[in-house]
């Protein structure tokens, strides 16, 4: 018994000390975007355009894709549940609320995540965090600053785009492949959408870009004696970014909704 508590303790203790380990970092990132420094501000620009192109348009079609078959989906199994309750509730409940960030970070923890974590222990692996702070360049304001404001640009976007897609979209082709008789259920999302519900999607959107980021960066600057150690980092910090998105959810979900 006393082992069972022993290990507990140590795995929460380890689990507090590496959460106080990303909040830190995450606030020495946070600081440098407020007071940046002078040198390197074109580079840290066109990174930041980079990343945005990479994380959000290149993932466009396989985010429109994914909204379009989960919202046909989804609108097809609750249609059956709309003389219960309008179908709009549920819509509003699943996609504004929770799905639609949640799968949103999710894809793009499988695309982008892993590739900053791969990327970034490359970096470090190499020597090449040394060689840009024997430059003058800060690695957090190089490295880090484009990939946090990138990431969660992005992610904000898209799941934006996601929710209209799976919305509109879903509607669209469960209208012209099936005759389910869908009558004014757009109108009932617009009616049931509340300001709420818009706010929360957008923290949870900004939560989970920032969560991601530092958790990717952080397993990255960890790797830095041998190549074998970067993909444990790159599993690892997948695993953990989305543990902590769904942490984040149902926290937000239930301050919000309870």
């Amino acid at each position: 018994m006393q082992t069972i508590i022993g290990a507990i303790g140590r795995r929460t203790l380890h689990a507090l000390n590496q959460l106080a380990t990303l909040l830190t970092f995450a606030y020495q990132i946070l600081r440098i975007i407020v007071l940046p420094p002078k040198k390197g501000i074109s580079l840290v620009r066109r990174i930041t355009l980079e990343q945005i192109y990479f994380t959000a348009v290149q993932s466009l079609p396989i985010i429109i894709l994914f909204a379009l078959l989960i919202g046909s989906m989804i609108i097809i199994q609750f249609s059956r549940l709309s003389g219960q309750s309008p179908l709009g509730n549920y819509i509003v409940l699943i996609f504004i609320r929770d799905l639609g960030p949640t799968l949103t970070a999710l894809l793009i923890i499988l695309r982008s995540a892993t590739a900053v974590t791969i990327e970034i222990s490359y970096m470090n692996v190499l020597n090449e965090m040394d060689a840009l702070e024997m430059s003058g360049l800060d690695p957090l304001w190089v490295v880090c600053v484009p990939r946090l404001v990138g990431i969660t640009s992005a992610i904000l976007c898209l799941f934006i785009v996601f929710d209209i897609t799976a919305i509109v979209g879903g509607y669209a082709v469960v209208w012209l492949v099936t005759y389910i008789n869908l009558g004014d259920n757009l109108f009932q999302i617009a009616k049931t959408l509340s300001a709420a519900d818009i706010i929360v999607g957008i923290i949870k959107a900004v939560l989970f870009g920032i969560t991601i980021t530092v958790i990717c960066l952080h397993h990255g600057f960890k790797t830095k004696q041998h190549i074998t150690q970067i993909p444990v980092a790159a599993s690892k910090a997948s695993v953990q970014c989305l543990g902590s998105c769904l942490v984040i959810s149902a926290v937000i979900s239930v301050l919000f909704y309870l």
